[in-house]
């Protein structure tokens, strides 16, 4: 009786404290609280908690734009209030991402645990200077369950600004963007004036390559987001396995080797669709066939893993479908 009571004690106050670290990779989506239809922020969060101060990286991704900053705020253990200030945001009716105007706001919100997840709940609120042009927007994180090493995941965030520069494993791609090469160590566009007719005679040929194949519909997932992150890993054993994404039946990267690293992709869909369609191309079969990733697919509000199986016969393909909303 004795030796079961002090391992309840363990698990609950194991459980306790668990609910009251605020450390974690979180993922949402901020919908701007104004009447109308406007994109939303597909925005992230990895937070280190020492003691009633966090720290770590902010990330959104906005229209064709992709932002991230260090930030460092303040956690209450007792009320699980969570609150960092001073985040610059592009203003949500800027028409062009390159010089739009920005609005500071601080993030406030609160921790939630439940037995099913874990999420963080609250609003990015317009400082006093901006309180007339820039309207709260409302966000709700869930925690990425699968991210085990924060140190490492921080230590190697890419803070900056990226206007159709991808860097290293992070790919900023609209429904209509130029095809994008790369290998896992660099990703690059090259200049358009040079190099326009071999990126167009590369991108014909793989359209021509992938029309022949068959397509094999994998998964529908439904949405709740413009955008979406979409991260790819090698399924198996890391074999060399090299493909292309494609979006709607045009590549949007090339070449790209999967590794046991998260390559990331952000998809701005296309609206007039009813269905949005992701597709992986074989390059090649790696040293053991078939050619395998794991897909998963982030809106800001759910998490989707699609396990994908691609040959030189087969496109393995994804539809997406935006979720209606009901309120």
């Amino acid at each position: 009786m004795l030796r079961f009571i002090l391992v309840l004690s363990l698990l609950v106050s194991g459980r306790f404290a668990f609910s009251q670290s605020i450390s974690g990779s979180w993922f949402g989506k901020a919908d701007v609280v104004v009447q109308g239809v406007y994109n939303n922020y597909l925005t992230e969060l990895v937070l280190k908690q020492r003691g009633n101060e966090v720290e770590g990286v902010f990330g959104y991704y906005f229209k064709d734009t992709y932002q991230s900053f260090f930030v460092r705020g303040t956690y209450n253990k007792e009320t699980r209030a969570v609150r960092i200030k001073n985040l610059p945001f592009i203003f949500y009716r800027s028409r062009s991402t390159v010089n739009g105007a920005e609005c500071m706001m601080d993030f406030e919100g609160t921790l939630r645990v439940s037995q099913v997840k874990s999420s963080l709940n609250g609003s990015f609120v317009t400082i006093d200077k901006y309180k007339y042009t820039c309207p709260e927007m409302r966000v709700s994180f869930n925690l990425d369950v699968s991210t085990k090493n924060l140190d490492s995941m921080l230590s190697n965030s890419i803070v900056g600004k990226k206007f159709w520069m991808p860097q290293r494993e992070d790919v900023v791609v609209k429904a209509s963007a130029p095809l994008v090469n790369g290998s896992p160590n660099t990703t690059t566009i090259a200049p358009a004036k040079i190099t326009d007719s071999a990126i167009d005679f590369n991108e014909r040929n793989l359209v021509a390559q992938f029309t022949r194949r068959k397509i094999v519909y994998i998964k529908d997932l439904e949405i709740a987001s413009d955008s979406i992150r979409v991260s790819l890993y090698d399924n198996g054993e890391i074999d060399g396995d090299t493909v292309t994404v494609f979006l709607n039946g045009k590549p949007v990267i090339a070449h790209q080797e999967l590794t046991a690293r998260a390559m990331n992709i952000y998809l701005t869909l296309d609206n007039s669709k009813d269905v949005n369609e992701v597709s992986l191309f074989a390059e090649n079969l790696g040293r053991i066939p078939p050619n395998t990733a794991l897909m998963v697919v982030t809106d800001g509000i759910s998490r989707f893993e699609v396990f994908l199986s691609s040959s030189y016969t087969q496109n393995a393909t994804v539809r997406i479908k935006k979720r209606i909303s009901r309120h």
